[in-house]
């Protein structure tokens, strides 16, 4: 019996024009290769040399919003807010006009008092990234040094866009795709808004770039993305020099016992040196300034003078030795 003749056959799509590919398993190299080029050429185009990196919670929110939903919650089941004075949000010292000390009636409102508490980590946040961007915008440099940026979501993170935002400085924000919580913040600035499948490439970009990391509270995320950056520069892995702050030395002496790492023998004493507590942003900014010129603009003005280096392309390349 005679064969039909087939009939004529349409191209076939482009290997990187074809979705069952690029979204399969087969495809994962290339999906990882892009979170690494995309940025890379995207950070060029926009003449971003070096960061300054802000950690903390996304759950975190501004002090009005904070004591807002606080004085909603305080009054669940009312047509009324309570009078001024018996707002909880205004009575953070736990005690009420009476000298009695005020009992939580619920988790929620113990969280959402616990809110207003940690709302001044986002407006210190805030006025960081703000007095940051502010002196980083009067250096004269052909790309921008030392951009604010952040995890791209809520919470402590926008409040570092913000800040820079409120200076009139370009902002970046590395989001990462979650099921729930994370979206970029309104603060980014447009053409630096990142969005990432794989958490280690958005790591890795976190570290590429950066010359300091402002750690502030957080839980999970911004602790493992602490440690990330503290191991590299234990390890020396890094050649550049890192300047680490850790924002908020009660909760943070409360959350981990870094003297018991080296009481155990877990670290030595002088891993310690790899970063400072501080709790107050003048004074975090003026640690931030003072290290960044040290390390990274007279050891650069040097290079110019003498032809060494090549600060014409961005990013820097990152040097591990």
């Amino acid at each position: 019996m005679r064969k039909k003749t087939p009939l004529p056959l349409q191209s076939a799509p482009l290997a990187y024009e074809n979705p069952a590919f690029l979204n399969g398993p087969d495809g994962r190299i290339t999906r990882i290769l892009s979170e690494y080029s995309e940025p890379l050429a995207r950070f060029r185009r926009e003449r971003i040399q070096d960061t300054v990196v802000f950690f903390g919670s996304a759950r975190f929110r501004a002090l009005d919003v904070a004591s807002h939903e606080l004085e909603l919650l305080a009054n669940t089941g009312s047509r009324q807010a309570a009078p001024r004075h018996e707002q909880p949000a205004r009575q953070r010292q736990g005690k009420n006009t009476a000298g009695k000390k005020l009992q939580p009636t619920s988790l929620k409102v113990r969280r959402a008092e616990a809110a207003v508490d940690m709302a001044k980590y986002y407006e210190d946040a805030r006025r960081l990234a703000f007095l940051l961007t502010q002196w980083t915008r009067t250096l004269q440099y052909p790309h921008h040094r030392f951009v604010v940026t952040s995890g791209g979501g809520p919470g402590i993170m926008e409040a570092a866009n913000r800040g820079a935002y409120d200076a009139g400085g370009k902002t970046v924000g590395l989001n990462i795709r979650l099921p729930f919580e994370q979206e970029p913040n309104r603060y980014i600035t447009p053409a630096l808004n990142f969005e990432f499948h794989y958490f280690f490439m958005r790591k890795y970009w976190f570290a590429y770039l950066a010359k300091a990391l402002v750690v502030f509270p957080g839980g999970f995320g911004t602790i493992d993305e602490m440690f990330e950056l503290l191991t590299l520069m234990q390890t020396h892995k890094l050649a550049k020099k890192i300047t680490v702050l850790i924002y908020g030395s009660s909760y943070w002496r409360e959350i981990l016992n870094f003297d018991a790492l080296v009481e155990k023998g877990a670290i030595a004493p002088k891993d310690l040196d790899l970063f400072h507590f501080v709790d107050d942003p003048e004074l975090a900014f003026e640690k931030l300034k003072d290290s960044l010129t040290r390390h990274h603009l007279s050891k650069e003005a040097e290079r110019e003078g003498t032809g060494d280096g090549d600060l014409r392309h961005s990013p820097e390349i990152a040097h591990t030795l």
